[in-house]
């Protein structure tokens, strides 16, 4: 008798977990806004939003391209540096930049030190004749290029497929590295004043220790703010602020947690002492900017899955879609883009499009893509919104229905060694008869004619 009850609690153990698993793998990426309470609501993009994050990590493979970064950071470290604190010294902030650096990465004390060594001797030598020239060539290219791989990366989280133009990317990234050592500045001066504040007889009555606490906690909060910056400024496309700040706050944890255990993991280190000795400071490095790279990435993918969760409704549906309702939503896209160009209003973005006429924006970005290859749209930028939107690429009293479906039909490769010629000849005719009939009858129908 036990054991058969025992039996019955493990089978709806089972039941529990089959239904929780179809719930988060299938039930809860189709339920929509106007179905659920807003809270229930707000708890399903939660959970959807960290199962996408989680899943973009994975099958992006962003551990390559952590290690990838990871080389090109110790690449560029020193010309970072020097180009940080070369704008600190005519500043007359060189001291203060050096602090901040060693507050923030108290882990890594010992190779900033050897790094600011180094920066010294390669700022004493580009004075020098032509290596003055060669040298701050090299040290522009080291940080464009450490900037730019990073953007790279984030564009192929953010599924941008253009980057910044050579100019943009220039003056974009030259103005990073200046504002850089400024929000330093105000950094260490407004902890100064804190600290200094404190101290005084007449403040002590005035702040209570919550003033203290935050004083305390100002650390972490400068690393969550510096990833949310960093989610917003480096994709080449637009990032609201909410979904970075959330983001970047996440990250700012993770790493602030990690500094916290890399510093106190004293054990491990002496370990890597005895076996390396003074050459154990590298794989120390490392192992640091791979897991802090991993950190900043995982952020902007969790950013990412945060803003386009609701792109993901429906994906198994979409994945699973029939070619008959696949063509009816390219004509209704087609058609909503070429009336909205007929009455002359701004041109319709992806989000739009999905958002106003509950199309699934996996979908939407798949359709359109199409739509622009075959010629018939084509995509507009707003370069200082970062939006993109879409409008007819071809004088719209021409786009047709048959238009479309012929050249969906006929985009792609048929060059394959299949005889279509002499042994599957009759084959390859009546298809190409069925479609004529098909476009036939679609042919003179125009998506201007058409009720949208």
């Amino acid at each position: 008798m036990k054991k058969t009850s025992k039996q019955r609690r493990i089978r709806k153990l089972k039941i529990r977990v089959k239904k929780l698993l179809r719930f988060l793998t299938y039930d809860i990426w189709r339920v929509t806004e106007d179905e659920v309470s807003g809270l229930r609501n707000s708890l399903f993009n939660i959970v959807k939003t960290i199962i996408l994050s989680i899943r973009f990590f994975l099958n992006d493979r962003l551990s390559e391209k952590a290690s990838a970064l990871t080389y090109n950071t110790l690449l560029a470290i020193v010309p970072v540096l020097a180009l940080l604190l070369a704008v600190s010294k005519g500043f007359g902030f060189q001291s203060i930049i050096e602090n901040q650096l060693l507050e923030f990465f108290p882990g890594q004390k010992e190779i900033i030190i050897k790094a600011f060594g180094f920066v010294s001797n390669y700022l004493q030598e580009a004075k020098n004749g032509l290596f003055l020239g060669i040298g701050l060539i090299f040290l522009l290219w080291a940080v464009i290029s450490l900037i730019g791989n990073i953007e790279t990366v984030f564009n192929y989280i953010w599924q941008v497929k253009s980057s910044r133009s050579f100019f943009r990317k220039f003056t974009d990234y030259l103005s990073m590295v200046l504002i850089i050592p400024i929000l330093m500045i105000l950094s260490s001066g407004m902890s100064i004043f804190i600290s200094t504040s404190i101290k005084l007889p007449y403040f002590q009555f005035i702040l209570d220790p919550l003033m203290v606490t935050i004083f305390k906690i100002a650390p972490y909060v400068v690393t969550c703010l510096l990833f949310t910056v960093i989610y917003i400024i480096i994709p080449n496309t637009r990032v609201k602020f909410i979904n970075a700040f959330w983001a970047g706050l996440v990250a700012g944890t993770a790493f602030t947690l990690f500094q916290y255990f890399y510093i106190n993991g004293q054990i491990w280190v002496a370990k890597y002492n005895a076996i390396y000795g003074s050459f154990a400071a590298l794989p120390l490095l490392l192992l640091w900017v791979q897991l802090s790279w991993l950190i900043c990435l995982y952020g902007a993918e969790l950013a990412y899955a945060s803003q386009n969760v609701k792109n993901f409704n429906f994906e198994q549906d979409t994945n699973n879609i029939s070619r008959r309702y696949y063509d009816f939503i390219t004509i209704l896209i087609a058609t909503l883009v070429v009336k909205r160009f007929e009455k002359q209003l701004p041109p319709l973005t992806n989000e739009e499009l999905s958002t106003n006429y509950r199309i699934p924006s996996k979908l939407t970005s798949q359709i359109l893509g199409k739509l622009c290859d075959i010629g018939i749209l084509c995509e507009v930028v707003n370069n200082n919104e970062k939006i993109h939107a879409w409008q007819p690429a071809m004088d719209i009293h021409k786009i047709s229905v048959g238009l479309i479906m012929s050249r969906m039909d006929a985009y792609g490769s048929e060059d394959f060694k299949i005889d279509r010629d002499f042994l599957f000849s009759k084959e390859w005719e009546i298809l190409l008869k069925t479609r004529e009939e098909q476009m036939n009858t679609a042919n003179s129908t125009l998506l201007i004619d058409l009720q949208a």
